[in-house]
């Protein structure tokens, strides 16, 4: 445990690493699950990498220094931060160089071109790289091709699907994995999520690793919603009509808030979508026990049960498409209609014989 950040000790020595090399890039595209410590393991490698109270390659913030108080505060002058605005789906590009009155006079592209203030290194972390328009990362690329000497740009995103080509051919790609289930089962219980060891446990088993998944889970409702899938989601017990009704009232159940709803209804999406990847667990044995269904090898596709294999492979690829399309705004009630219909589209042709 580097900082009070668990399961990541491999990227800080990979760090640490390139620090002592001379060979720290400017650019680094973080990817993993949601709730994983990518962003709370960024801002500690900033508060290292401008620390003045230690040295750089050590990577071990003092905590005392000027900078370190000042970035502890939310307010260093060499620490740039963005992510989504509230209420939008997309990083607007005045972010990055400013809005049309100002247009590149404001921004993180202005600010992380100044020399910076206390020391000899400006960092900037963009949160949430998933939603990057065209646009925005074209305002962002004169930056990552020639960033000023001394800058580092950390992106964070989810997975290498959802990134831009132009932005993963000019960043290192860093990839973190899903945290130990006991690691979960101790931060439920740390920041008091869970009530006890003992629901700790079982939302650790639930979560694939995330955090964030875990504390959704602790919603009693999507908790309710997960024990029932196996069999509202099975060929045999699969009715859309009945579904699409419940999982209506369980969004709107979430408030008002479009946003709100809009986590309800992704939520959803990934519970739905860990089901399949369970179904196919389960359907080729212990030769994928602990693997990612989508990257098993050609072996241990061999061992499915084709029909299972089929079916459950397409209901995984529509969820992740309806995730897409929910990022896109589209209606919510019309989307879940859609998906519900495809969903049971899928699921009835598994029941035909071939």
């Amino acid at each position: 445990m580097w900082h009070g950040i668990y399961g990541h000790d491999s990227v800080v020595e990979r760090f640490r690493q390139s620090l002592a090399k001379g060979r720290l890039a400017s650019s680094y595209l973080f990817l993993g699950p949601p709730g994983v410590g990518k962003h709370t393991l960024a801002l500690k490698l900033a508060q290292g990498l401008l620390c003045q109270g230690s040295e750089a390659h050590q990577m071990d913030p003092c905590g005392q220094c000027e900078s370190c108080r000042l970035l502890e505060a939310g307010n260093h002058p060499d620490l740039d931060l963005i992510g989504l605005p509230p209420g939008k789906r997309w990083l607007p590009v005045d972010l990055f160089i400013g809005d049309r009155e100002h247009r590149h006079k404001v921004g993180l592209c202005h600010n992380i071109a100044m020399k910076p203030m206390l020391g000899q290194r400006r960092v900037a972390i963009i949160d949430d790289a998933d939603h990057l328009t065209i646009e925005s990362a074209n305002s962002l690329l004169k930056t990552l091709e020639e960033p000023p000497q001394g800058t580092i740009l950390i992106l964070i995103g989810t997975s290498r699907s959802r990134q831009l080509p132009t932005i993963l051919s000019r960043t290192q790609v860093v990839r973190f994995s899903p945290l130990p289930t006991e690691v979960v089962a101790d931060l439920l219980i740390q920041q008091e999520i869970a009530a006890d060891r003992s629901q700790s446990t079982v939302l650790a088993r639930c979560s694939e690793g995330s955090l964030q998944r875990a504390s959704e889970l602790a919603d009693p409702e999507l908790w309710q919603l997960q024990q029932r899938l196996p069999q509202q989601f099975s060929p045999q017990g699969f009715d859309s009509i009945r579904l699409g009704a419940e999982l209506t009232a369980l969004i709107n159940a979430a408030g008002k808030e479009t946003d709100a709803r809009r986590r309800r209804m992704r939520a959803i999406f990934q519970l739905v979508g860990k089901h399949f990847r369970q179904v196919l667990r389960s359907s080729c044995g212990a030769a994928c026990e602990s693997g990612d269904p989508q990257t098993l090898a050609g072996e241990q596709m061999a061992q499915l049960d084709p029909s299972v294999q089929e079916y459950a492979l397409a209901a995984i690829d529509r969820c992740l498409e309806a995730e897409m399309q929910l990022d896109r705004n589209a209606n919510q009630a019309t989307l879940l209609e859609c998906w519900l219909d495809d969903l049971a589209d899928i699921l009835t042709r598994s029941l035909t014989p071939s």
